[in-house]
């Protein structure tokens, strides 16, 4: 079967190699539809993307992955969010033209920061430089130098859609050199148009299809923000009464956009007292004699 917005993961029975393919496509168009990127910035964040999709189906968690750049260069920020129900957000940050290029053009100095927050648990965090041809080397340097395992990525991105190709090694195939760069190679074979035109099935079939590759079934992936009025109460009840009543004085209204779906929310006095109001706490129920 054939599905946009959908993560296909395989495994090469006879090479012990696991592969995951992701496209985006409706739920790419709606991380575009918040903001107004040019083409640079789209194709570096619909990249980021469908990594972050590819990178958080490689481990069991209940929680997100995010992938950040942090940057001093034209392309200053990228944020991409997966989580473990497969859905997806992101937001890019720039300052004047983008130059297409190595990361170096396009980003400056900066570095690749990947979090992993599992509920209940402390966030791991890993950082590489932003070093390399694309963002796909980047992360292929950071998974090597955090798992020792060999890793290759293909990641493209244009207005439409956004697809990632993922390879890696099983900790049981390290030492059997020839699958690994027989498999490698098959995949290098693959182009951009091809990404970007043909469906899951034809292109890993167009790429392996003198290999054992057992296909498991896809996994839908879809947009959604996790923003929500009840979230931005807790933040605001987090300040404390006396600094959102400080605010409202000063603006007579407390605006907060999210900077991922770019939806508005306003708070008045009255807002705010029934938000306090609402907190404390229920007076104990009388003792029975």
């Amino acid at each position: 079967m054939s599905h946009r917005d959908s993560l296909h993961r395989f495994l090469f029975e006879e090479a012990k190699i696991r592969g995951e393919l992701v496209q985006l496509d409706a739920s790419w168009q709606a991380v575009l539809a918040c903001h107004d990127y040019p083409a640079v910035v789209q194709s570096q964040l619909g990249q980021a993307l469908a990594a972050t999709i590819l990178l958080s189906a490689t481990i069991k968690f209940k929680g997100s992955l995010i992938l950040q750049t942090q940057s001093e260069g034209p392309l200053q920020t990228l944020v991409a969010q997966a989580t473990h129900h497969r859905t997806l957000r992101g937001l890019a940050r720039w300052d004047g033209d983008v130059p297409h290029g190595s990361l170096a053009e396009t980003y400056g100095s900066g570095r690749l920061v990947l979090t992993i927050q599992t509920e209940g648990k402390s966030p791991y965090q890993g950082i590489v430089s932003l070093e390399g041809v694309n963002l796909a080397e980047a992360l292929q340097t950071y998974f090597y130098r955090s798992e020792q395992l060999q890793t290759r990525l293909w990641l493209v991105a244009d207005g439409q859609q956004a697809v990632g190709l993922f390879l890696q090694e099983l900790p049981s195939q390290q030492g059997h050199k020839a699958d690994w760069e027989r498999i490698a190679l098959l995949a290098s074979t693959v182009t951009t148009q091809e990404m970007l035109s043909l469906s899951s099935t034809e292109l890993l079939y167009r790429l392996f299809n003198e290999e054992q590759v057992r296909l498991f079934e896809p996994e839908l992936v879809s947009f959604r923000c996790g923003c929500s009025r009840e979230r931005i109460e807790q933040t605001l009840a987090a300040l404390g009464r006396e600094e959102v009543e400080s605010i409202l004085k000063e603006q007579g209204m407390i605006e907060v956009d999210c900077e991922f779906c770019n939806r508005h929310y306003h708070f008045d006095r009255v807002d705010m007292e029934q938000l306090f109001t609402e907190q404390i706490k229920a007076p104990a129920p009388s003792t029975r004699h």
